[in-house]
């Protein structure tokens, strides 16, 4: 029989680690339904036939994405390309991408670091809503600004003198960031 004194007693034994993985999260993310779900976009896109948006993969990393839009007919970006980053979370759908302005665009909803207000980009956002919808929400949006929320009050007071505007867009998308400078 062992005799052990109390007062040094190492603690008990921890229990054996169990075989079992730690319990997930309830309503755990499956990245691989995502995957699917942005291939899918990503077939459908390539299969529309809209004409000025445009979306793909940035290398082998299906959550990382490069957008293109082309300025609408008849509004100060007619004839303008910009390049969007497009990164979506391991809870998309559910949750939206983040997109930005990588192009520089002077525009009332776009802050000088390129990131958009818009609503189904944030509080307004539905699972319902796929890479398509927000390019196409993106471009409607540079012809239709809401002015009376913006990032770039700027943009926004000069909105009302079109010919102004439209300088000033094409000289930020010419020169970049440096334009609100001058």
């Amino acid at each position: 029989m062992e005799v052990r004194n109390v007062d040094n007693a190492s603690p008990p034994p921890s229990p054996a680690p169990s075989s079992k993985q730690p319990r997930p999260p309830p309503n755990p993310v499956d990245s691989s339904s995502v995957s699917q779900r942005l291939q899918k976009e990503l077939m459908s896109l390539m299969m529309s036939a809209n004409q000025g948006v445009s979306a793909f993969p940035e290398g082998e990393n299906i959550f990382s994405w490069i957008g293109t839009i082309v300025g609408g007919i008849g509004t100060p970006y007619d004839g303008l390309s910009y390049k969007l980053s497009l990164r979506f979370p391991l809870d998309y759908p559910f949750k939206p991408p983040q997109v930005k302005f990588e192009t520089p665009c002077f525009h009332p909803n776009v802050d000088q670091y390129g990131n958009i207000c818009l609503d189904i980009l944030q509080d307004m956002w539905s699972s319902a809503y796929d890479c398509r919808t927000i390019l196409l929400s993106i471009q409607s949006l540079l012809g239709e600004p809401n002015v009376d929320s913006p990032l770039n009050s700027y943009a926004a007071t000069l909105w009302s003198n079109q010919e102004e505007y439209k300088k000033m867009v094409h000289k930020q998308y010419v020169h970049g960031g440096d334009s609100l400078e001058s």
